[in-house]
């Protein structure tokens, strides 16, 4: 492989994702770092949105998107070798900083086996060691030359740990969830005026959507009964649409699958109530204004180990901030249809419940700006940057000697 030789004037940076919502994030920072030095170049690992601003990527970003303890077993040895492909890469390129974003089974493996090389390391968007498992935070000295954080509570928890840590603002404030257009989803999709839409969140990766498409499944049997106009629409990933659209193929009501992000918020504007996993995908829907409930399934020994080891009163991202239980949390035994469907039935039904969890989300979303009133992507790109001129300071100091 030819590889060109960094330069100061035109520095490249490594950079992995390894699943969609880094993808996202991968590509914002991608945007802002080039807008701040065009001359930036980039190699790495991405999907679809990092691809969009010229990534070109080593391999397929969805080799890397698997979770659960269990389900990440029969990989382990792809897994492998993808690492030692990443490694070999950034060992001939020898790039001016690398930075990982999340996917810390895979991401901080490739910290540790490059920390030899001298090359600046960032990491994005914190391990969530704080909510299980932590004394794991005693591992990640030495990982990494900067931590940068999503959440506010993130930085004091890992500074304690003698961990450099910026808290640059959660993303999903730049998502645009809040900028749908509830008219034009019901005219593009030919929605009966009245229509009750609900949105399915069942999540990204190849490996959770199965898990709980067939339990909406059989929970919009039991809606019908009682609210035959329910218009049930999934929003996912390109990469995982066709195999939503083949477990939702014999539902009792053919839902509406979205794979595009801005007919995602129109959605969103146009939902009365949803059912989402736990994760980002809570933030959106608070971002969007959409009461919702959330639920979730694993392996059975997934959960039960997950269980002894989680170390927070909420797994809903929505409720940790709030420090309160905002929005119900159904998950694994009562991930079932019969309770699912009566949470949505008390969404759409009791405007008091749907507006009291409205009102909790504004202040929730208020403690997730970033430093200084910067944009997340902004705030990312700066800390990256001064990383790269320090580096450069060290060199030109060291070459004066």
């Amino acid at each position: 492989m030819v590889v060109n030789a960094p330069s100061s004037a035109a520095p490249l940076i490594w950079i992995l994702a390894g699943e969609a919502s880094g993808d996202v994030l991968g590509a914002r920072l991608m945007h802002a770092l080039r807008a701040r030095n065009p001359a930036i170049r980039f190699a790495g690992v991405g999907g679809v949105r990092m691809e969009e601003q010229g990534l070109h990527s080593l391999f397929p970003m969805r080799d890397l998107a698997v979770m659960g303890l269990v389900e990440v077993l029969p990989r382990l040895r792809s897994l492998s070798a993808r690492l030692n492909e990443a490694v070999q890469d950034i060992e001939a390129r020898r790039p001016d900083l690398v930075v990982t974003i999340d996917s810390p089974g895979f991401t901080l493996r490739l910290l540790k086996r490059i920390a030899g090389l001298g090359i600046p390391r960032v990491h994005y968007v914190a391990p969530q060691v704080w909510a299980w498992r932590q004394k794991r935070v005693k591992e990640f000295p030495g990982l990494w030359e900067e931590l940068l954080c999503l959440l506010p509570f993130e930085e004091e928890f890992f500074s304690k740990h003698g961990l450099l840590t910026k808290f640059v603002g959660h993303p999903v404030l730049q998502s645009g969830a809040e900028t749908g257009d509830a008219a034009r989803f019901y005219q593009q999709h030919g929605l009966k005026e009245g229509a009750r839409v609900l949105i399915l969140m069942p999540g990204s990766r190849r490996s959770e959507a199965p898990r709980l498409l067939p339990v909406f499944g059989k929970m919009l049997a039991l809606l019908q009964r009682d609210m035959p106009d329910v218009v049930p629409v999934i929003p996912v990933s390109p990469v995982v649409a066709a195999t939503v659209a083949r477990e939702t193929a014999r539902w009792p009501v053919r839902p509406v699958i979205v794979t595009d992000v801005q007919d995602k918020h129109d959605a969103f504007a146009a939902a009365g109530a949803a059912l989402t996993k736990s994760g980002t995908s809570t933030l959106e829907l608070a971002l969007a204004g959409v009461p919702m409930a959330v639920t979730y399934r694993v392996n059975p020994l997934t959960a039960f180990m997950a269980r002894r080891l989680i170390r927070v009163p909420y797994v809903a991202m929505v409720n940790l901030l709030a420090g309160r239980a905002i929005v119900p949390e159904l998950l694994q035994e009562q991930c079932r249809p019969s309770v699912l469907a009566s949470a949505v039935r008390a969404l759409f039904e009791n405007p008091k419940l749907a507006n009291g969890q409205k009102d909790a989300f504004k202040t929730v979303l208020h403690g997730l700006q970033g430093p200084g009133g910067k944009l997340p992507a902004d705030a990312a790109a700066d800390a990256v940057l001064q990383l790269l001129e320090d580096k450069a300071r060290k060199a030109s100091g060291s070459e004066n000697v």
